[in-house]
C-alpha cells in the first residue's frame, strides 16, 4: 500500500521529509524495514546553526549523500531494492533530455536541493517536455508561493507531487538550483523497476566517514 507524501514538522527537516518522501513514493509500505526509517532520521538534521544548535541549518550535503551510499550498500541487505545515483555540477539541470528528467521519466525520485530562502530541499516525481514542468513534492507548506506566477499548485496528487514548475524557473525565481558548482541531486529507483543502472558513489570526500554497513 501507498502512503500520501507529507509536509515538514519544522523549519528545518526539509531533507529528513524528503528522503522519507523518496521511499514513500517508491515503495509500498509493507516493503520498507524500519532499519531504512531509523537510519535516515539519525543521520539527518546534522547541520548546526551559528548559534550551534545541531539541526538548526537542516541537513547537510554531506548527510545526504552518506544517507544515499548507505541506502545502496544497506538497502537490499535489508530486503529494500533501492539504489540512488548522485549528480553534481553541469549534470543538475531541469531541461528536455537532461540526466534529471530522463530519470524522473523512467520512475525515479530525484532530490533536489534549491536555493530557497536558505538552502531546501524537494521532490521531484513527474516532467512535462512538451510544457516544459516538472512536478515536484514540496513539504513547505507556503501560502505565499500561491501568488508566483507560474506556480501551479495541485492538490488531487497527494502521493506523488504538489505543485508543477515551468523548467526556467530552476535557473532563476523561487526554485532557482544556484550557481552551476554548487549544484547537487540525487536520483532514487526501485531496483525493480527502474531501467537506469545504479552508480556507484566513488567520489567520497566530502562524505562522513561513519561506516553505513551497521545500519
Amino acid at each position: 500500500m501507498k502512503r500520501p507524501l507529507y509536509y515538514q514538522l519544522s523549519e528545518y527537516d526539509c531533507g529528513m521529509v524528503t528522503l522519507l518522501n523518496a521511499i514513500s513514493y517508491l515503495f509500498s509500505r509493507e516493503a520498507v524495514p524500519p532499519d531504512v526509517i531509523k537510519a535516515i532520521t539519525t543521520y539527518s538534521l546534522d547541520a548546526y546553526n551559528t548559534d550551534g544548535e545541531v539541526g538548526k541549518n537542516g541537513t547537510s550535503k554531506a548527510a545526504m549523500r552518506f544517507i544515499a551510499d548507505g541506502l545502496n550498500r544497506n538497502g537490499p541487505i535489508k530486503g529494500l531494492p533501492i539504489y540512488g545515483n548522485y549528480y553534481a555540477g553541469l549534470h543538475v539541470r531541469v531541461k528536455k533530455d537532461s540526466p534529471l528528467i530522463d530519470a524522473v521519466q523512467q520512475g525515479g525520485a530525484v532530490i533536489l536541493r534549491l536555493n530557497y530562502g536558505g538552502e531546501h530541499y524537494v521532490l521531484a516525481t513527474k516532467a512535462d517536455t512538451q510544457q516544459d514542468y516538472l512536478y515536484l513534492f514540496d513539504p513547505y507548506l507556503d501560502e505565499g508561493l500561491k501568488d508566483t506566477k507560474g506556480i501551479v499548485f495541485v492538490d488531487d496528487a497527494p502521493f506523488a507531487y504538489n505543485r508543477k514548475v515551468p523548467f526556467n524557473f530552476f535557473e532563476a525565481n523561487a526554485y532557482a538550483l544556484g550557481p552551476v558548482e554548487k549544484r547537487e541531486a540525487i536520483v532514487y529507483f526501485n531496483r525493480e523497476q527502474g531501467s537506469i543502472a545504479p552508480v556507484s558513489f566513488n567520489d567520497r570526500q566530502n562524505v562522513s566517514k561513519k561506516d553505513g554497513s551497521g545500519w
